[in-house]
């Protein structure tokens, strides 16, 4: 009779623990020029960046954009650590619980990642700083912290940990907050009461309290209303269709988005939503309607250039340069404009706004650095912005500002941010539930039937 087998020995508590593992993390350039103060957010385990990164982000340093702020943070950051110590010794970072971090030079490794893929990139001496990192510290499991997906690949072909930075990125985006909700099955009391009075406590028509500023479509099995929760009143407000200079809501979620836009207590709004759902469409033709609460309006967006190269390849002046990437924000201009007759009153407020630039439409890096005081200033295009930037421009809100971000989060045209990583998915997921901040999916889209079937078939 054959012997059982011997069950196999259990870890103990210590060995299944993966968080009492010692690491090492190697942090690549697009890591620091999305978050420079990256190095100070893994914790007690040590951080390193090869010196390629130095030489990379020299490269960076001289600019307006956001990636030129980061690459600057981070080198004012390595000095003032550094101070009067080598870089190429561990040093220990400041704050309780924390790590070492040095910089990694050119060694040896036991394999050489140039060879192998028969190129001098930047990219392969980092890996070969990686692999020679490892090779000194076989206590440590080391890890490849980058935003480069193809970057990550091959340091697994080199048999190399490699992760993507996750600090700021929303774990499920399939249940990012979605701000309006259809709730059936209403009493139809509540219905009536909505109609008659406006208003109706929370209570009578859900179990819980909803977040503050949700919007609801609420039906009976007789009729149905629309409904915002004021989080001041504690109650459930009707919501009317409301127009503004012409533009008129075409269904629920559009009727809900113009409705943030023009609440005077809402002062940070976002919208999501996929092409031609009226995002920029909206949020332009709100702040319009408000051009006598506000001193100017501003529509911005991120100039993300063709095949990520500098705009300065490109002939011309800087408008020249420009021009193109704001096309698509003047063309919403130019179909609110078409909503009235040429030399209407209407259509010549909007003309004297532009003239007199109560009305400007630039690209964001001309607004960055800037102190917004009295001003509805649209942010278009918001998921080709970092979590670092959404925070970057919200934090320059002055007295009497509104802030609206735009954009679809499945829509990236940045290197290295994805719907997880991106500005405007980070804001969804941080500011709900605040009482400055409301929030409206769009999921109709209201441009063309020829239009909607692009997003529905192809």
């Amino acid at each position: 009779m054959k012997k059982p087998p011997t069950p196999r020995k259990r870890a103990s508590a210590k060995e299944a623990d993966p968080q009492k593992v010692k690491k090492a993390f190697v942090l690549d350039t697009s890591v620091i020029l999305y978050d420079h103060s990256a190095v100070e957010h893994f914790g007690e385990h040590d951080v390193a960046i090869p010196i390629t990164v130095l030489e990379e982000l020299d490269n960076f340093k001289k600019g307006n954009d956001i990636k030129n702020f980061e690459a600057r943070e981070f080198i004012r950051f390595i000095d003032n650590l550094s101070n009067e110590h080598m870089l190429q010794t561990w040093l220990p970072l400041e704050g309780s619980n924390k790590g070492r971090f040095k910089v990694l030079m050119s060694h040896t490794a036991p394999v050489d990642a140039e060879k192998i893929f028969s190129d001098n990139k930047a990219d392969h001496k980092i890996l070969n700083a990686t692999l020679a990192l490892q090779q000194e510290m076989p206590d440590h499991k080391v890890v490849l912290v980058t935003k480069d997906i193809n970057l990550r690949l091959k340091a697994r072909a080199l048999n190399l940990s490699a992760e993507d930075y996750e600090t700021g990125k929303i774990q499920n985006v399939t249940n990012l907050y979605r701000g309006n909700d259809l709730v059936e099955d209403i009493p139809h009391p509540v219905i009536t009461k909505l109609y008659d009075e406006g208003e109706c406590p929370v209570e009578e028509a859900l179990p819980n309290p909803p977040s503050d500023n949700h919007y609801f479509i609420l039906r009976s099995t007789k009729s149905s209303a629309l409904a915002y929760y004021n989080p001041e009143q504690r109650v459930l407000e009707r919501v009317d269709k409301l127009t503004a200079v012409g533009i008129k809501p075409r269904n629920a979620e559009q009727t809900f988005a113009l409705h943030a836009i023009l609440h005077p207590e809402i002062k940070l709004v976002s919208i999501q939503g996929v092409a031609g759902t009226g995002k920029t469409l909206l949020a332009l033709a709100g702040a319009l309607e408000q051009r006598d609460t506000y001193n100017q309006i501003y529509l911005a967006r991120p100039i993300v250039p063709l095949s990520n190269r500098d705009l300065g390849f490109l002939p011309g002046d800087a408008n020249s340069k420009i021009g193109p990437y704001m096309e698509p924000l003047w063309d919403n201009l130019k179909f609110i404009q078409n909503q009235f007759t040429p030399h209407s009153k209407e259509s010549n407020k909007i003309k004297e706004m532009v003239e007199e630039e109560r009305l400007v439409i630039t690209p964001l890096a001309y607004i960055r650095g800037r102190s917004l005081s009295n001003i509805i200033f649209i942010v278009d295009e918001a998921q080709n912005l970092t979590p670092h930037e959404v925070k970057t421009i919200i934090s320059r809100a002055g007295q009497n500002t509104k802030i609206i971000f735009t954009g679809d989060i499945y829509q990236i045209d940045t290197p290295y941010l994805d719907s997880q990583s991106n500005g405007l998915s980070y804001l969804i997921d941080k500011a709900k539930n605040h009482k400055l901040y409301a929030h409206v999916t769009l999921q109709k889209g209201e441009r063309s039937e020829l239009a909607n079937l692009a997003n529905d078939l192809l």
